[in-house]
Order: C-alpha cells, then sequence, then structure tokens
C-alpha cells in the first residue's frame, strides 16, 4: 500500500506548526492569566474597600478622599503589608502591578524561546527590550 505523496508533504508542515505552536500558546496562556489575576485582584480590592467603607456609596467627600493620589499605597512593600492587613486599595494596586508585569513577563519568555532555539538576531533584540523596560521601572521608581 502506497502512501500519496501529497499527504505526506501536507502533514510535515502541520507537525512544524505545532512544534511552533507549543511557545506560541505558553505565552498567550501568560498573557491571558496575568490579565485575569489582574482583573480579579482589582474585583476583589474593590469589593474590600467599599465592604469596609459602605460611606463612599453616600458621601461623595468620603469617595473623593477614596481617590486622591496620596492615599494608596506607593511601594511594593507597602502594598504586600496593606494585602496582609486586607486593605482594598492594596489588592487593587496588587492588581495594577500584576497588568504591568504581565507584558514584561511576556518578554522574558520570549527571550528565553528564543535562547532554546539558538536565534541569535532575535535573542539579541528582545534582551535590549528587555532591558529597556527593566531600565524604565528602575527610573520611575527613582522619581
Amino acid at each position: 500500500m502506497s502512501m500519496d505523496p501529497a499527504l505526506s508533504t501536507a502533514t510535515a508542515p502541520d507537525a512544524l506548526a505545532s512544534d511552533d505552536a507549543g511557545p506560541e500558546l505558553l505565552i498567550s496562556h501568560l498573557l491571558r492569566s496575568g490579565v485575569v489575576l489582574s482583573l480579579t485582584l482589582v474585583t476583589f480590592g474593590m469589593s474590600l474597600t467599599f465592604l469596609h467603607h459602605p460611606d463612599y456609596f453616600s458621601s461623595a467627600q468620603a469617595l473623593q478622599r477614596l481617590t486622591a493620589p496620596e492615599r494608596g499605597p506607593h511601594q511594593l512593600v507597602d502594598v504586600l503589608a496593606g494585602m496582609r492587613e486586607a486593605r482594598g486599595q492594596a489588592f487593587v494596586m496588587a492588581g495594577l502591578l500584576a497588568l504591568m508585569a504581565t507584558p514584561v513577563l511576556r518578554v522574558a519568555l520570549s527571550l528565553l524561546v528564543f535562547s532554546r532555539r539558538k536565534d541569535k538576531a532575535f535573542v539579541a533584540v528582545t534582551s535590549g527590550v528587555l532591558c529597556l523596560l527593566l531600565l524604565s521601572f528602575l527610573l520611575g521608581a527613582v522619581e
């Protein structure tokens, strides 16, 4: 029984595509998980805030105090301490930090994928992008 040559060549690209799909699926799951985690933390934090302070529903002044820029935690240590104390604003800030970290983790994961494939050009470009992202966070923390 002979195999049809058209079928054998049609399956070869599919096999290659499935090998390439692994990292793409991993990156897709990372991005999706980061957004879901962020949404969960922000929603939980907002619920916790309004549960602890029901006056935010009825008082414009109380709600204005809540949204004042100097009110929330501004350092990672403060966010973690606030989460231990079950403060809603700390969970909201953790959700925002998770949302900001998601694309950075995506670039880091891409760097690992390109390194594993030994693609030197993409490793160099992705390393540069990751360095610029990390530098922007460091410079932002200085200010």
